[in-house]
């Protein structure tokens, strides 16, 4: 029962943990656009956006086709009008 009991324990702080963590938000002095829209969460993300140096940016989950970094939370519709995903980072 103990090790039932601790496994589980482990489990639910580890989800909690995963939630828990704040996501990174890229600092605007590496982008060069600062547009932002509400995502399916209600969570306001940076929108699709070119890096100034050309490297991924802080926060950064893809890369689109077009070379924009996208900042989505979710796959689904993840650089949707950018000409789709190129890489996923």
């Amino acid at each position: 029962m103990t090790k039932a009991l601790a496994a589980l324990f482990a489990l639910l702080f580890s989800v909690v943990l995963a939630h828990a963590a704040p996501n990174q938000s890229p600092s605007e002095s590496q982008l060069t656009e600062h547009g932002h829209y509400t995502n399916s969460d209600g969570q306001s993300v940076h929108s699709p956006a070119h890096s100034v140096n050309g490297q991924a940016p802080t926060g950064a989950t893809a890369k689109c086709r077009d070379g924009t970094y996208s900042f989505s939370k979710h796959r689904s519709g993840t650089c949707s009008g950018h000409h789709g995903v190129a890489e996923w980072l």
